[in-house]
């Protein structure tokens, strides 16, 4: 057992403490700050008005569904990819890895003229033929989905990582098969990381702007969502109308921050 420090040794490390708290205190301040500012340039009466607008609240609805698409198909993706990632070894599997994280460094305009110049080739036309993607409600599911996933995979890998696979194991020498025992076991022991990842996964479709923007356009009404609606309303000088869906999105984070930290994972073990 480690013996507390001495009065002497504290006193040597306040110092120490204070500077790294100055300096990590300036970036909570920033974000302190910025959130000081939202809330002081707009007020209820603002975000009344706004939410009072039809394209507003076709925007709204548009992401609430758009949002929870994205988060369903993520979550789908994420638990048996972030199961292989984290159990077993396979050929290609740092490629793997390496490709998931593709989406997280791309910068958004980029992954967006990517799934553009996809629907494009002959595969993507063909695909056209049958359902329209490019500039439609597909196209903004699509867009959201590409980047809220690879968020979805780390999480669903930090999961099985920290389950032990003793317990499926052992189901297995009891007669389960690998995918009985993973459905009976090891699934419902990683529920917590499951509601991290779709939270995760509908927070970042939300905030998701940049590849909606050149993948599906920002029609009002047709494919307008809250992230290009704040867009569309500085674009016309409504400064109050941008503020308040702004605030309207940072309440929603902080909601879905506090779903995640309370009943998932915390935001520090998923990446």
């Amino acid at each position: 057992m480690t013996p507390p420090p001495t009065p002497r040794l504290w006193t040597s490390a306040v110092p120490f403490y204070v500077a790294l708290g100055l300096i990590g205190g300036l970036y909570v301040g920033l974000i302190v700050a910025l959130l000081v500012a939202d809330l002081s340039y707009t007020s209820p009466g603002h975000v009344a008005r706004a939410l009072a607008s039809p394209e507003i609240r076709s925007a709204i609805w548009l992401s609430l569904l758009t949002c929870s698409a994205s988060a369903i198909l993520s979550v789908w993706v994420a638990v048996p990819l972030g199961y292989l990632l984290a159990r077993t070894q396979f050929p290609g599997k740092a490629v793997v890895d390496l490709l998931v994280d593709v989406p997280i460094v791309l910068p958004p305009l980029v992954v967006g003229l990517s799934l553009l110049i996809l629907f494009q080739t002959p595969p993507g036309l063909a695909v056209q033929r049958h359902i329209t993607v490019t500039y439609a409600i597909p196209a903004v599911v699509l867009a959201q989905f590409t980047v809220a996933a690879a968020f979805a995979v780390r999480t669903m890998r930090v999961t099985f990582e920290q389950i032990s696979p003793r317990a499926e194991e052992v189901a297995m020498t009891l007669g389960c098969s690998r995918g009985r025992a993973f459905w009976l076991v090891t699934l419902p022991e990683a529920r917590r990381g499951v509601l991290t990842a779709g939270t995760l996964a509908w927070a970042r479709s939300l905030g998701e702007f940049g590849p909606i923007l050149i993948f599906a356009g920002a029609t009002r009404m047709k494919t307008e969502v809250l992230s290009t609606t704040v867009f569309l309303e500085l674009s016309i000088g409504n400064l109050e109308a941008a503020l308040a869906i702004s605030v309207l999105m940072i309440a929603v984070a902080v909601v879905v921050l506090m779903i995640t930290r309370t009943f998932g994972l915390r935001g520090a073990d998923v990446i």
